[in-house]
């Protein structure tokens, strides 16, 4: 199959625009998907974090109704959930509002996925909450593919989640205090189970190349996935903005933070930008980043090849070094 395009499973936003916010609307979604379809991200899962249950009824509604949409529908491929049911301590939570956060309930869920109309494809969650164990149980008994993260579990509640059903990990590396246990923290355990996939953001900020090497050793090619974790600001220049209720600085370099905490707020990278971050450490050869940025995120949400070999958009070239739009 000739591919077109990356595959992105965590992407919050573009140029102001936030899928967790109000005011969202359907022409909303249109324009950032073409947008990111010529900017050589064919398919990707828009993301809705934690948030106020009137922003998810209106919000998970439009996204419906865009995955319904006749024109961009082949390249929305489900809701990514990333909350509410997470850790509410500080630093696992990041930049998720601590007022939304709940513990876990199907009931909810379910209200969640009547409101998207069945299209919450992925659920991120926190492993050691009470309670996560059975609503893993229910959504994977209903599709839906459970991810861990913004947590601060233990090996043995990560274990119990996985037991339970959990696939993956939401950007390890991140969604975590700075300072952690140097030996009993939530990343050896995730980076040494060979049952879960593991979302990476390769932007050059949230991890660096040392860490990237690691981890892309202990999760091999097979199990290794590249995310953006665009932030909404995605797109914008830098200076002081707000999002996610918080306010926040894009410094030149294009790193996101929280002017007050320090601490990272999403990308401000596309999939291109991070799979060229990614080459440019010289770990993988062509194969082995189409592997990451395009065949590993269709294998895991179980799609068939045809459906991206349908999809229009700009084709890619590798010159080596790093992919450019044809």
């Amino acid at each position: 199959m000739k591919r077109k395009g990356f595959i992105d499973l965590q992407f919050n936003g573009w140029m102001g625009t936030d899928f967790t916010s109000p005011g969202l609307s359907v022409d909303d979604v249109r324009r950032i998907t073409r947008e990111q379809t010529a900017r050589g991200t064919i398919a990707y899962c828009p993301t809705v974090i934690t948030g106020d249950a009137e922003i998810y009824r209106q919000n998970l509604g439009i996204l419906a109704e865009a995955i319904n949409d006749k024109e961009i529908a082949p390249h929305l491929l489900g809701i990514h959930l990333e909350g509410p049911f997470i850790s509410p301590r500080p630093g696992a939570r990041g930049a998720h509002p601590e007022k939304f956060i709940q513990p876990p309930s199907c009931d909810e869920f379910d209200r969640y996925q009547e409101w998207a109309g069945g299209n919450i494809r992925i659920l991120t969650v926190a492993p050691e909450v009470e309670g996560i164990e059975t609503l893993i149980r229910h959504a994977t008994s209903r599709g839906v593919l459970v991810s861990l993260g913004h947590h601060l579990a233990d090996d043995n509640a990560l274990q119990r989640a996985v037991d339970a059903g959990a696939r993956c990990g939401t950007h390890i590396g991140n969604g975590i205090p700075n300072q952690i246990d140097r030996h009993h923290n939530p990343l050896w355990w995730q980076l040494a189970c060979d049952d879960i996939y593991g979302f990476f953001i390769t932007d050059g900020h949230h991890l660096p190349a040392p860490m990237i090497k690691v981890m892309l050793r202990a999760k091999q090619i097979e199990r290794f996935i590249v995310i953006s974790d665009a932030s909404p600001l995605a797109g914008l220049p830098p200076g002081h903005h707000q999002t996610f209720g918080l306010n926040v600085t894009i410094s030149d370099t294009g790193r996101i933070y929280s002017t007050e905490s320090q601490s990272l707020a999403g990308s401000h990278a596309t999939m291109i930008e991070c799979m060229n971050h990614l080459a440019s450490l010289e770990l993988l050869d062509e194969a082995g980043l189409w592997t990451v940025g395009f065949d590993n995120p269709l294998r895991l949400l179980d799609l068939p090849d045809e459906r991206m070999a349908s999809l229009s958009g700009p084709e890619l070239r590798f010159d080596g070094k790093q992919f450019t739009i044809i």
